[in-house]
Parts: structure tokens; sequence; C-alpha cells
């Protein structure tokens, strides 16, 4: 299985089941379709108008030695032998929701403005640390594990992230293992305190501001006041960035209905001096004013492919940023199992609330009938671990035949069961975004590396 696609003129095959990527010139590109269903001279003379015999033998040789080497027109490795996942889960990662609260009120907040459909509370040291003896614990023979402190804001309960930080690396320490730490925050609470705790520890951050000051203040409004929220976000994140170098976070922004010109948010964010960006867009109810609609998509692709114009631009006039959808290894590729099923969600991967209750992801979370277990008792559903660790490409039909199935391994459960109301079927506009962005990713890999046509 092959995907064509072209951009600015380049002309590029992505082998789907062998992950390798062609830059092609017009000569292979319409004789490539036609190399598993006619014979030599049928193709000879079927593209006779267009280029001499010689010239079409000339790129069947090539193509033929490119199928041999197993990197062009490849067969489905994982076909008939595609893992059951029989055996006990491995977690590898865990969110911590420390907070469920916040300081921001953003329209789109899939948390109901942090506390989830519940109570707004913060997460005890004592859960907490119950949470990080089940990861150490669920995380069997691997030594390295990771940990998201989350929210609602987790920067309102610091005092408890830095004493589990502590506590994660020491109870690591003693299990020959290793904690990754990441924080998610909207960057209002940070000051030289805790800029110097987060970077102290090598806490990877991610800071979140949606793009120009009109944008994100629609959005994201302060608790009690109602007023945006970018004059006073801005110059911490500025900071921030500052204080470790320009280097180990994202500013992460979201994009809706309200800015489909958001590549215009991802270079306000590049003008600011921050080099590391991404900018989502956003999943909601289709009620809402600010959601993405089917008809939106020719606009977001023109978007996308104006965003990587700039991004190689000014990678160019040594001005580089990195747009996190455009960071793609086309020698290796994603490990088998993200391949498979993309972020383990519910079975490598889970979201502890402040009660210590445990949900497939964070944007789960809430939605009782996805409750895993409790930190203290440890799951209880493995019915429900089962069901999502099922939840592979070839168990979603529409996954089986889509070409970017090893690259977005079936795409977000929670988006999923949101609009579809089953996570076996994919969210069909994320499934429409994810494919553009895949395309503009190679693209970009494609120049940056000179790839030659053949």
């Amino acid at each position: 299985m092959i995907h064509k696609f072209e951009i600015e003129g380049t002309k590029i095959v992505l082998d789907v089941n062998s992950g390798t990527v062609h830059v092609m010139d017009a000569a292979a590109w319409d004789v490539v379709d036609d190399f598993r269903v006619l014979s030599e001279e049928e193709i000879i003379a079927k593209h006779a108008r267009k280029y001499h015999p010689e010239e079409v033998r000339e790129v069947l040789a090539e193509i033929s030695r490119l199928v041999t080497e197993g990197t062009l027109l490849a067969e489905d490795s994982y076909t008939g032998g595609v893992p059951v996942y029989d055996a006990p889960p491995v977690v590898k990662s865990i969110c911590l929701n420390v907070s469920h609260d916040c300081n921001l009120r953003c329209s789109y907040c899939f948390a109901g403005s942090g506390h989830f459909g519940g109570n707004r509370t913060l997460m005890t040291f004592e859960t907490g640390c119950q949470a990080i003896d089940f990861l150490l614990a669920q995380s069997a023979g691997r030594r390295h594990c990771e940990l998201d402190f989350f929210g609602g804001e987790p920067l309102m309960n610091i005092e408890t992230v830095r004493k589990l930080v502590s506590y994660g690396k020491t109870r690591a320490a003693g299990k020959k293992k290793e904690i990754k730490f990441t924080l998610t925050t909207n960057a209002l609470l940070l000051n030289d305190e805790i800029t110097d705790f987060l970077n102290s520890e090598n806490i990877s951050v991610v800071l979140s501001l949606d793009g120009r000051p009109a944008v994100n203040d629609a959005m994201r409004a302060m608790a009690g006041t109602g007023r945006g929220s970018y004059a006073l976000i801005r110059p911490k994140i500025t900071s921030f960035v500052n204080s470790r170098n320009n280097e180990n976070y994202f500013v992460r922004g979201t994009f809706t209905r309200y800015n489909l010109d958001f590549s215009r948010d991802a270079l306000h964010l590049a003008d600011l001096g921050y080099r590391y960006i991404s900018v989502e867009p956003v999943v909601g109810s289709p009620a809402e004013d600010w959601s993405i609609k089917e008809g939106d998509l020719p606009e977001i692709f023109n978007e996308y492919e104006t965003l990587t114009g700039e991004y190689l631009r000014r990678m160019k006039e040594d001005r580089p940023f990195e747009f996190f959808h455009f960071n793609l290894d086309l020698n290796n590729g994603p490990c088998i199992p993200k391949r498979l099923s993309g972020c383990g969600a519910g079975h490598e991967y889970m979201a502890v609330t402040p009660e210590g209750d445990l949900y497939p992801c964070h944007q789960f979370v809430g939605r009782e009938q996805f409750l895993l277990g409790n930190v203290l008792n440890g799951v209880t559903n493995m019915e429900l671990v089962n069901k999502f660790r099922q939840a592979h490409i070839y168990n979603k039909e529409k996954c089986r035949s889509c070409w970017a199935r090893f690259h977005c391994g079936g795409g977000c459960h929670a988006n999923a069961e949101l609009a579809n109301a089953t996570i076996m079927e994919p969210y069909h506009i994320g499934c429409e975004l994810e494919k553009k962005r895949l395309e503009c990713a190679i693209y970009t890999q494609v120049l940056k590396a000179g790839y030659n046509e053949i």
C-alpha cells in the first residue's frame, strides 16, 4: 500500500507498510500505481504518449529494485500476527491530576474549567505517594517511567508537587528506576521560586498560550473577573523560557473555529522567541460555535501548508522554530506498540484523580463508566483495560485501510468516544487533520534531508 501526495511541486510517495518515503519524478509518479497491476509492455503502452519506452523501462527497473529491498509496495508484516495483548499490562506513564481546580475559565476546557464535573479539590501528598508507588509497581521491568503533573492548574498545589518529586526520585532510585517528570501549566502562578524549582529538578514544562492576544483572550478568561489572560501570562512564559535557555518546554495553544487562520497564532508564538510550539485543534460538541466543522477542513489544510512554508523559510533564514506535529523521524519511525495502538491509554498510560481514582487518560476523567480502579487497590476493571488494549488499528475497521494508521495508532480514544460513543470508531475530523499534518511533516523532513528523486 502506498500513499501519494504533492506539496509545492514535490511528488512524495509513502510506502505505508515499510514506512519508507520516496520523492519521485513525474514518470515514476505516474507509473508506480501500475507496477502491481499491469505487465511491463502494458505499462509502456499506457504511457507511450508521455514517456519514451526506454524511460519507462528505467523507471520500472528502479521500482523493481525498491520492491525487492522491501521499501516500496511492501507487504503488511502484521497481517495474521497482530498482538492480542494477553499478558498483564505494563504501566509506563501516569497523569497525576494534583489539582481539580483552575484559576482560568477557558470556554473550550474539556475538564469543565478544572473540576472534571466534580468538586474543586487538590490531591494530598499521601494520595500522590500511592500513585507513584502504583506506577513503580505496575511498570514491571521498565527502568524509565513518566509522570505528568496536570490539572486543572497544578501550580495551585505546588507544595505537594515539590514533595512528590522528591518522593518519586527517592522511591524510583531504590528500585533502580527513573521517573521523567513533566508539568502542564497555564503559567499564571509562575514566579522566580517556582521557576528555580522546575529548572533545578529538570522538569519538562508545557505552557498554555493560544497565540495572538485577541485570540487567547476570547477563550481563556480569568476566574472571577472574566478578563483576558494574555497580558499576565505572556511575560511569565517569556521569563520562564529564557530561564532555561529556550530548551525543555513546549508552548501549546488551541485553535478553534474562531481562529481558523491559526498559522498566524503559531507564528506569533515563534515571533515571541518561543522555539518549541504546538497548536492543537479543539475538540468539542458540534453544538458549540467554536467547534471545528467538516466544512472547515479545506481552510485548515491550507493553514497547515502555509505554516509549512513559513517553517521551512525561517529554517533557511536561521530563524528556526519547532512545530510539534512536524517532528517526524523518517528513518526509524514509531516503535511497534505505538504503530499499533498509539498512546496506550487504559493500559500503558493512566490518569489519577485527587482521590486516587484511575482512568484511561486525563480526558476520560469524570466519565464514570471509564473508572479503572484506584491507586490504593490497583486496577479492578480489567475488562475495560482489555477493551482499550484491543482497540488497536487492526480491530478498527476504518483504520485497517487508512494510509496513516502506523503513524497515528488509531487516533485519540477520548475524542472517538466523545464523537461516536465508542473508542472503536475514530473521530473523523481528527483523522483528516492528522493525515494533513503528517503529509506536511513528511514534506518538511524530505526538504530538510535533501531527498533525491527516483
